[in-house]
């Protein structure tokens, strides 16, 4: 039987006014009323697959390999064309293969989501922002302009850092980062795949290496000359590609760069500037392109190539701010 959201979610006439909608009703009541096959909207078929798969795995015991069920029903999903590879079946299940990464604000962990029973799986990196026992950005104040919430409890709660605004902070950050993620990854920047959001838990693409581990950082590498400047010329293209969207990193450094088969990716984005809106966005951008073109012209690219105030007034032409 249809719960009462499901039935709201199935009804077809809401476009209707409420006479009209009884009138046809009443007519309904008398007649046979045809088939609705195709009539379902995503939401209520959503619904319905969760009650289906709810109904099938109730009374099935966890496989005691497995950490968890797939919290795939609960989470706020990715954007659309979903990748094949991501697993989406409410009878999936998670299990946690180790931690990738440790930090102030969080800690990554690499989870491997299956089916029981089938050969399909798929490699998530758990993205985790630590609760209110733990510091969060100490350096927030400036990031926080022009993330508002509406709420001034939660507004003061956050700035006086109390237990409660400290959990209001993790999960701003969360949001911002998903959001960033899937806003990004939906124009084509080179970002990974944001699959899901539950609370202050991020699912991600895992970025291996091609060999069972992690893609490297760019500050882990020794590039040579060719592929130094190959390198640049992507992040370039990724940071005008920001730029263009109003945007940038807000942190970057090549520690929050991964090189994957060749190819620059964006990572760690909670700290995402609105160049536009937030009233230190010019000197957060100029601050992301001078730390960047600082360590590849360490590395041996020419000062002429790498020119920080030259590429800020790009970036800065870019976001409409020339």
């Amino acid at each position: 039987m249809l719960t009462h959201d499901q039935y709201d979610a199935y009804d077809d006439f809401d476009d209707e006014p409420r006479p009209a909608r009884a009138r046809r009703k009443h007519r309904f009541d008398d007649e046979k009323q045809p088939e609705r096959s195709g009539r379902l909207t995503e939401h209520a078929r959503e619904l319905l697959a969760k009650a289906r798969e709810d109904a099938l795995t109730r009374d099935i015991e966890l496989p005691p390999w497995a950490d968890r069920w797939t919290t795939w029903g609960d989470g706020e999903h990715g954007p659309h064309p979903r990748p094949d590879w991501l697993i989406t079946e409410l009878s999936a299940v998670d299990t946690e293969l180790g931690v990738l990464k440790t930090g102030k604000e969080a800690d990554v962990h690499l989870v491997e989501r299956s089916i029981p029973d089938t050969d399909r799986s798929c490699l998530l990196a758990a993205k985790r922002y630590r609760s209110n026992e733990h510091r969060l950005f100490h350096r927030d104040a400036g990031y926080l302009e022009g993330r508002r919430v509406r709420k001034s409890r939660e507004m003061r709660a956050m700035t006086n850092r109390t237990a409660f605004g400290r959990n209001l902070l993790a999960e701003q950050w969360s949001v911002a980062e998903f959001a960033a993620l899937s806003r990004l990854w939906s124009i084509g920047a080179p970002v990974p795949y944001p699959a899901q959001r539950n609370g202050t838990e991020l699912l991600l693409e895992f970025l291996d290496d091609g060999e069972g581990g992690a893609a490297p950082r760019l500050a882990q590498l020794r590039p040579d000359p060719e592929a130094l400047a190959d390198l640049w010329e992507q992040l370039v293209a990724a940071l005008e590609l920001m730029a263009a969207e109003g945007l940038t990193h807000g942190d970057l450094s090549a520690f929050n760069l991964l090189v994957q088969d060749g190819h620059l990716m964006l990572i760690d984005l909670p700290q995402v500037v609105d160049v536009v809106a937030n009233p230190q966005g010019r000197e957060f951008l100029a601050r992301d392109v001078a730390n960047i073109a600082g360590w590849f012209s360490a590395r041996g690219l020419p000062d002429a190539v790498t020119d920080p105030l030259a590429l800020t007034e790009r970036l800065l032409d870019a976001a409409g701010l020339g």
